[in-house]
Formats: structure tokens, C-alpha cells, sequence
């Protein structure tokens, strides 16, 4: 088992009626993920946010060996802060090598391998995010822009700009899929270490079979705002 610690900003103590249960959910999330990988020593900074949309919690990993966790005390799911540190956990994995990376293609690749591997522990339908259809010239876009180093974050994966609402991770795990399906043996976990550039031929057979974008009428157009899943 790693050592890791969890570290409460709570000078406001905003935190304070849900401080054993977070510690109680990160414990499980490290021993769901310990029956998987052997996980590496890691911190886990915890704070109160009363505006965050959907779950109620999010979870990134900023650097190696950290996950910042975010969450709505007044909404507390524990099997959510599970789900949200499930991901961040597998990023902590992937973080030390070859790290999350800095391009539109190593972040697609990062998220969706994330996406695949909480369901590879914790079974079920992909989240949300990781099920956002896909429309129209965005797996096109995608391998245009694969290796740019100033992607457009917020319009891939957090709903502000004119594409899909969490387009990017619905793209990622699509990405991840079809690496898979053509990869005798594989699986999520066999993956995290590798480059991205080892799924860029997945993005290219996507983006192959991707039409371009008509214009958006109605229920097609595409959906804007809303926060991501942050993860990365």
C-alpha cells in the first residue's frame, strides 16, 4: 500500500462535518485502486467549494504525487468522492511516467485511458462526461490540433465554446475504445505508461470515419457551459 496523506483546508471550517467521511472515501478509493496497481506515494489536498455543478466534486492531479479534491460539503456522496478520486488516482499513476502530458493529444489519451480504468475498478456505464456523443468534424478537429501545446482547454473539456459540452472526454474514451478493440491482450491498466503517440493511429482511424459539421438546428446545436470533470 502507498503512503499517502490527506490535508484539510479548513481554517473556516467548512470541511468539518465531513472530514471522516472524505478520509473514509479516499481510504477506499487507494484500496480499490491497490487491488489494481501498485499506486505510489501521494498527498490529497482537500477543500469546500459550494459551487461546483453536477457531482458536487472534483478531483485533478496538478503535479506528481498530488490530487487536489474539491467538494460541496452541503451535497456530500461518498461513492462520488470515490468515483472522482478513482480517476485522480489513475492520473497519479500515470503522472510519474510518461505524466499527463501538455498537448491536445496527450490530454485526450491521459482522460480517456482515466475514464476507462474507473470503469475497469468500479464497474458500470462510463460517467457522464465519458459518454457525450460525439458530433460532427470534432474527432477531425482533434487530430489537427493532436499535437498542440496551447489547446483550447476550456473548449475541449469544460463547455465554453462552440462545441459539445464535454466533447473532449467523450472523444478521449471513444479514443481509448478503439485502441482497445484493436489490440489483442490489452487493457487500460497495460496502457498508462505509455506515450501518446501510441494511440495517434486510434485518432486517425476516428477521424477518418468523422463527417464534417453541418450547421446546428434545434436539439443538435451544440451544448455550451456547465464545469468539466476536472482531472488533469
Amino acid at each position: 500500500m502507498p503512503y499517502w496523506q490527506v490535508h484539510f483546508l479548513n481554517a473556516r471550517h467548512a470541511l468539518t462535518g465531513v472530514m471522516p467521511e472524505t478520509r473514509a472515501a479516499v481510504a477506499e478509493s487507494v484500496a480499490l485502486v491497490s487491488s489494481h496497481a501498485e499506486l505510489p506515494d501521494f498527498d490529497v489536498v482537500v477543500w469546500a467549494d459550494e459551487n461546483i455543478p453536477d457531482w458536487g466534486v472534483l478531483a485533478h492531479s496538478p503535479a506528481p504525487g498530488v490530487v487536489e479534491l474539491a467538494l460541496t460539503p452541503s451535497r456530500f456522496d461518498a461513492a462520488l468522492v470515490v468515483r472522482r478520486m478513482v480517476r485522480a488516482l489513475f492520473l497519479i499513476l500515470r503522472g510519474d511516467r510518461p505524466g499527463y502530458g501538455r498537448s491536445l493529444g496527450e490530454a485526450l489519451v491521459s482522460e480517456g485511458l482515466a475514464g476507462h480504468f474507473v470503469q475497469a475498478v468500479l464497474g458500470g456505464r462510463p460517467d457522464p462526461w465519458d459518454a457525450t456523443p460525439l458530433t460532427a468534424g470534432v474527432a477531425k478537429r482533434a487530430m489537427t490540433e493532436w499535437a498542440w501545446l496551447d489547446y483550447d482547454r476550456a473548449l475541449w473539456f469544460e463547455g465554453r465554446g462552440n462545441i459539445r459540452k464535454w466533447a473532449g472526454y467523450g472523444l478521449a474514451h471513444r479514443l481509448v475504445a478503439e485502441h482497445l478493440a484493436r489490440s489483442d491482450g490489452a487493457d487500460v491498466l497495460a496502457l498508462a505508461a505509455v506515450p501518446a503517440e501510441t494511440l495517434r493511429p486510434a485518432m486517425r482511424r476516428l477521424s477518418g470515419a468523422d463527417a464534417e459539421p453541418a450547421e446546428a438546428k434545434g436539439d443538435d446545436a451544440p451544448a455550451q457551459g456547465g464545469a468539466a470533470p476536472v482531472t488533469s
